[in-house]
């Protein structure tokens, strides 16, 4: 209502900022569910510098199974703090089984999410028209400050191990990246992750490591193939997790519905089991 409602100078306690790292200040009695702008301006001992000036609006606080742990399933509206990127071609969509087109494109997409379930939701890229080749859906996970935790000992970055379930079925499949963006005075994508391609009719999982210089986000980038039969889509434990990839989580990244490989002991053992066999006869 254009009234001032707090103006304050905000004490760093002798830290200096430093370049792309975020500086944090709670400001509390705000009122629900208003909307506020925020001017802030930087203080030296010879002036008052310009200010910024940015509207804030409340959201709902979103809730992790651990301070630690960011998982997705998809299952709320909300989507876990994910968000559309603007500035790319079109959306990425929430959808399930029992919210599907029932003329939607055949023989591309996936039945149901990973649990298999009819209620259970997934995110996906439609590639029917008005879509054409080459156009862009991005998925923007939350931001990760990491300054606010420690990396191992004798290292300057904090490991993460990112993890999801993918499913890219159909003969016009484009590429399904995963972007690395920091932030800084500009942000800065690379990709971390990448596949193209038909990739069978399941689920499959993917997992890897990164060790950003800054604040982050992850981002799921969707490139429409060829042609229609080309949807996209991510699922099920969608996860950022501070520290590298577990050993557990390499061995259970197997095709869901399909076969295991046998470690090297049980195959010695069926070896020899067959020769003892062979000599008792």
């Amino acid at each position: 209502n254009k009234q001032n409602v707090l103006s304050k100078q905000i004490d760093l306690k002798g830290k200096e900022p430093e370049k792309g790292v975020l500086l944090s200040h709670t400001i509390s009695d705000l009122r629900i569910p208003l909307s506020y702008e925020v001017r802030l301006a930087p203080i030296t001992t010879y002036s008052t510098g310009e200010y910024a000036s940015r509207t804030i609006q409340y959201s709902e606080p979103y809730t992790y199974p651990r301070p630690s742990d960011h998982v997705c399933g998809f299952e709320d509206q909300r989507i876990c703090g994910f968000s559309q990127d603007r500035s790319d071609v079109f959306d990425w969509t929430r959808q399930n089984h029992l919210s599907q087109n029932p003329k939607r494109s055949a023989n591309t997409g996936p039945e149901t999410d990973r649990s298999g379930t009819k209620e259970g939701y997934y995110m996906y890229i439609e590639a029917s028209r008005p879509r054409t080749e080459g156009d862009k859906s991005r998925l923007l996970s939350p931001l990760f400050n990491v300054t606010s935790v420690r990396g191992p000992k004798g290292s300057g970055r904090v490991p993460y191990c990112v993890a999801f379930y993918y499913h890219m079925k159909g003969k016009h499949i484009g590429s399904l990246n995963v972007l690395l963006r920091v932030r800084s005075i500009a942000s800065v994508d690379s990709v971390v992750w990448s596949k193209s391609g038909h990739q069978g009719p399941d689920w499959r999982r993917a997992f890897f490591d990164i060790s950003p210089s800054g604040p982050f986000q992850i981002v799921f980038e969707g490139i429409r193939g060829p042609s229609f039969e080309g949807d996209i889509a991510i699922d099920d434990d969608v996860s950022i997790t501070i520290g590298k990839c577990k050993q557990d989580t390499v061995s259970s990244a197997v095709l869901i519905g399909g076969s295991r490989s046998l470690p090297l002991a049980r195959w010695l053992t069926f070896g020899l089991s067959c020769f003892l066999l062979l000599l008792y006869r």
